[in-house]
């Protein structure tokens, strides 16, 4: 008969057994471009609004056929509305090198010059493997604009990390449209 002793560590061990390996977690990266001048003084960027079915830990790697496919065990490390907004700002601030950019969710409470809103209505992958980036971008400065964008880039190959990257990309092509908007004469 086993000793109670033995018992309770066998039983103390058995959580960590049965525990879940901790998710991979990634995020996305700036992708630098060309900088335009021209554009409003103090530029914010609005909070991010992202479609419902991406708000989640989980990426999302297709929305295609009726059906999600999430990558159960690789996550964003921040929220995906948050980061966005954080990565959009850096590459506003690099591609326009006159302009103070920030976001509405930060520290900083200052009367923009120009605003710059995003709906992101899909990101991730279509059916033929490339990510596909839908929005409406729309910016309010000394002049207003507003576009909607469909963004597709091909990952370097089937992995999450390409994945990642590809969309850091799309982020990357809509700074660089949304800096011309802001930039227009």
């Amino acid at each position: 008969m086993p000793s109670r002793r033995f018992v309770l560590l066998a039983l103390a061990a058995l959580p960590a057994a049965c525990a879940s390996p901790n998710p991979t977690l990634y995020v996305l990266g700036t992708d630098p471009g060309a900088t335009r001048t021209g554009a409003p003084r103090i530029v914010q960027v609005r909070t991010i609004a992202v479609a419902h079915y991406l708000e989640r830990s989980q990426i999302v790697r297709s929305s295609e056929g009726y059906r999600m496919d999430v990558l159960p065990n690789e996550w964003w490390g921040e929220p995906l509305d948050t980061m966005t907004g954080r990565i959009l700002v850096q590459e506003l601030t690099q591609r326009l090198p006159g302009s103070s950019v920030y976001g509405e969710g930060g520290a900083i409470s200052t009367e923009p010059d120009a605003t710059v809103e995003i709906d992101l209505q899909r990101f991730d992958l279509d059916r033929f493997g490339a990510v596909l980036l839908l929005a409406q971008a729309a910016v309010d400065g000394k002049t207003r604009a507003s576009r909607s964008l469909r963004l597709t880039v091909t990952p370097a190959d089937g992995t999450t990390a390409a994945m990642v990257a590809a969309m850091s990309i799309a982020i990357g092509q809509l700074a660089d449209i949304v800096a011309g908007m802001l930039a227009r004469p």
